[in-house]
């Protein structure tokens, strides 16, 4: 096989998750889900489209396990969770959305970023208060 087949395998693998993931983000806010599985979901999003990794990518091997497996896996269970109309219309709206640009995404990319620097900050301030005591 030759390796430009492979590499629009991966593209179309990698598009069909991004539209999976907005998928579930998108059925996050359905109510026809019910909590756990909203909950699940939101957890899964989060993690999907945060920067900050379970296992860190600088560890060789171990590094990428989250991105290949972790991941793709709590995708899996969000989408058995969610019932399969909600997940239909749901895929319908994301397939939409993700044609008509990114610019969504872009922006939330940068609330996920922005709620980590928050975070990030308010373990700061809390530190330096227990150090002051």
């Amino acid at each position: 096989m030759a390796a430009g087949g492979r590499i629009e395998r991966w593209k179309a693998r990698a598009a069909r998750l991004k539209v999976e993931t907005y998928a579930l983000c998108l059925a996050c806010r359905h109510p026809g889900v019910p909590w756990y599985a909203k909950a699940f979901t939101a957890c899964v999003v989060a993690y999907a489209v945060s920067p900050i990794d379970l296992i860190p990518d600088f560890i060789p091997v171990l590094g990428y396990l989250d991105d290949l497996v972790l991941v793709p896996l709590g995708i899996y269970l969000a989408l058995r969770m969610v019932p399969p109309a909600v997940l239909g219309e749901c895929r319908c709206r994301a397939r939409e959305a993700v044609l008509a640009g990114g610019a969504r995404g872009r922006a939330a990319a940068a609330v996920v970023v922005a709620v980590w620097l928050l975070a990030a900050a308010l373990a700061v301030v809390l530190l330096l208060r227990l150090r002051h005591r």
